[in-house]
């Protein structure tokens, strides 16, 4: 097994792909809006990698957080609310949206193990800051955070007592970025004490099962690597420092925040 996880071209295997992924025996899989159609095809496409080497528990996952970041789309399925309904909840009702964001946690697991996906790449823990890029916005589940912390615990045991594996992100923090990671990459000035903040949501939940990185420089760590490739950023923060000793995966390679090319 290497420990990659692949994405797909289409909405089927192609040859190409079966006979890759076959060699290769990746840890596992995302899916995207281009491997989506409907139901049925979409379990027949989980069906198909999981036979690919027998894998029961073959990891498969996606970004269905709600909002404006759900690749399985309505009319097929239903459409669920960002983090900051939760957030704008709390404001009113803090353990009526902690049960509310659980609840909608559940029935998202039971969309996404219906056509056998098993992993959701949810609940976000970025702390939201005022002037940064819109590309966190509504996605957060707020700007105070032992509130993203509860939110997101609760999605996290939502997503569990629907039997899918949730991915705390983009960890140790994307909420100060002033740039779109997809487009570039961004630097964070924030001194060392404030970013205290942004890692509060991660330490809280350092237990989680899995967590993705954020293609971000932090100066006041290293000023000369995004995190996803730092090691002083991996192992002094992440490992260390917020004590997450989980599966750790990089945000996606192809967003334009990195450059150079992945190793065969």
């Amino acid at each position: 097994m290497i420990p990659a996880i692949f994405g797909l071209s289409g909405l089927t295997l192609t040859d190409e792909e079966r006979a890759f992924f076959r060699d290769s025996h990746p840890a596992g899989y995302i899916l995207f809006g281009r491997n989506i159609l409907n139901r049925e095809q979409l379990r027949r496409l989980t069906d198909d990698l999981r036979s690919l080497d027998g894998r029961h528990n073959l990891p498969i996952l996606i970004d269905q957080e709600g909002g404006r970041v759900a690749r399985m789309k309505a009319p097929e399925w239903p459409n669920f609310p960002s983090g900051a309904a939760f957030d704008a909840l709390y404001d009113r009702a803090p353990a009526s949206a902690i049960e509310a964001a659980r609840l909608n946690a559940m029935a998202l697991a039971a969309m996404l193990a219906e056509v056998g996906i098993t992993v959701d790449c949810l609940p976000l823990l970025d702390v939201r800051q005022p002037g940064a890029s819109d590309v966190i916005g509504d996605r957060a589940l707020g700007s105070e955070p032992m509130r993203v912390a509860a939110l997101g615990r609760a999605i996290l045991n939502g997503l569990q007592d629907g039997g899918v594996v949730g991915v705390v992100k983009h960890i140790p923090g994307h909420g100060r970025a002033l740039l779109d990671t997809h487009e570039a990459l961004p630097t964070v000035t924030a001194s060392d004490r404030e970013l205290q903040t942004d890692l509060a949501p991660f330490a809280a939940l350092r237990d989680a099962a899995m967590a993705m990185t954020c293609h971000v420089v932090f100066d006041a760590w290293d000023a000369d690597r995004p995190a996803t490739l730092s090691p002083a950023v991996i192992d002094g923060v992440i490992r260390q420092r917020i004590g997450f000793h989980g599966l750790l995966m990089t945000d996606d390679l192809d967003m334009n925040a990195l450059s150079g090319d992945v190793p065969s």
